[in-house]
């Protein structure tokens, strides 16, 4: 059994970002508080915790002087209200988010209406909407399309962490719909590069391997994204530990391909690798390590 992890997997540029930033706030003032988490992965959340950082679901729930805006950002008059309340604020927002909540600010000032591919319930998405000014819509739905008046001036944009094909699928929906009326429409690519990376390196390994682990927190968009583009592919299973593999996966498996999402752990994906390996030398198996650099 051969074991063979993706190109590029883990920890994304946006979050080693975020999380460099937010252990020092903490060391320096022995604990700190985080609007949302920072990333949706329970293992670094936990690892946190034990530097006294604790999330807070509402500014009102914020007792320090300081507060840090988590990797997904959140809106403009979310920030306004947490500096009338006279609290610092450090901000690690993903770059790659505050390039998507810059289009929509720019969009919003030059009169379009802002449609998102993403998830509503998203924080990200959220915030993006924020950067709107109310003037916006968030769905992963290309149906929902035919229930919405949609404006003359349109602007698309992306949730960073979808797939870009299935963005490029909306915006051609949305397309057809929008120019039935002689509208203006404005396209901006707001998918995160490092994620493309990521489900291209992983797409190519889920092409050769017998089964596929992707490794990451339940409730992160980007992992699922991961699975759900190998799921066609191969079999495929997503874990946020390695105590969650069943060894009956691993049953007549020749290649099995290991892929993270970008707010993953080295450790976690280390941790896995371990276990694959122990389980293939328990099962008289040969096992080989392919470990990217």
């Amino acid at each position: 059994m051969k074991i063979e992890k993706a190109a590029d997997l883990g920890f994304c540029f946006g979050v080693k970002r975020a999380l460099a930033t937010l252990e020092e706030v903490a060391r320096q003032k022995g604990g700190v508080e985080t609007l949302g988490a920072l990333v949706h992965n329970q293992q670094v959340m936990a690892r946190l915790n034990g530097l006294g950082v604790k999330v807070v679901k509402d500014i009102s729930e914020i007792t320090g002087d300081t507060v840090v805006i988590s990797s997904h950002g959140v809106g403009p008059k979310v920030l306004e209200a947490i500096r009338e309340r006279g609290i610092g604020i450090v901000d690690t927002t993903c770059p790659f988010v505050q390039r998507a909540q810059k289009a929509a600010h720019r969009l919003a000032e030059a009169g379009f209406f802002t449609l998102i591919y993403g998830d509503v319930n998203h924080p990200e998405v959220k915030g993006i909407l924020g950067w709107a000014e109310g003037r916006g819509l968030a769905t992963l739905a290309s149906e929902d399309l035919e229930n919405v008046e949609l404006s003359r001036h349109l602007g698309l944009l992306s949730q960073t962490t979808q797939v870009p094909a299935r963005f490029i699928e909306f915006a051609k929906a949305a397309t057809e719909k929008a120019l039935v009326k002689d509208a203006e429409l404005r396209i901006v690519d707001t998918v995160c590069h490092d994620i493309r990376l990521r489900q291209a390196a992983t797409l190519s390994l889920a092409a050769r391997a017998d089964l596929m682990l992707v490794i990451g927190g339940h409730h992160s968009a980007n992992t699922r994204h991961l699975v759900e583009l190998c799921s066609p592919l191969t079999a495929t299973y997503l874990v946020e530990t390695a105590d969650e593999i069943d060894p009956a996966w691993l049953e007549g498996r020749d290649l099995i391909g290991v892929t993270a999402g970008a707010s993953t752990a080295p450790e976690t994906i280390e941790a896995v690798v371990r276990r694959l390996e122990e389980l293939g030398s328990i099962g008289e198996y040969q096992t080989a390590a392919y470990r990217s650099q």
